[in-house]
């Protein structure tokens, strides 16, 4: 799933835990810590690229920076 594989190599240093969890017709949520951050059921497509990355970007703000930087 490239939006797990986005959100790891810009933010490893920060995540302790990550669970990919399927569902029926591949829809699927992407949740922090009990925060919704996008679902396919509810928006009916595909994540586009980086709109994940995005998202997490947003919930844990400009003072957490990327991987390596």
């Amino acid at each position: 799933m490239r939006a797990a594989h986005d959100v790891l190599s810009h933010y490893q240093h920060v995540i302790e835990e990550l669970r990919l969890i399927t569902g029926a017709k591949g829809v699927f949520d992407v949740r922090v810590d009990g925060e919704l951050l996008y679902s396919k059921h509810a928006s009916g497509r595909h994540a586009a690229p980086g709109e994940v990355l995005e998202r997490f970007r947003e919930l844990v703000g400009p003072g957490v920076r990327d991987y390596g930087t």
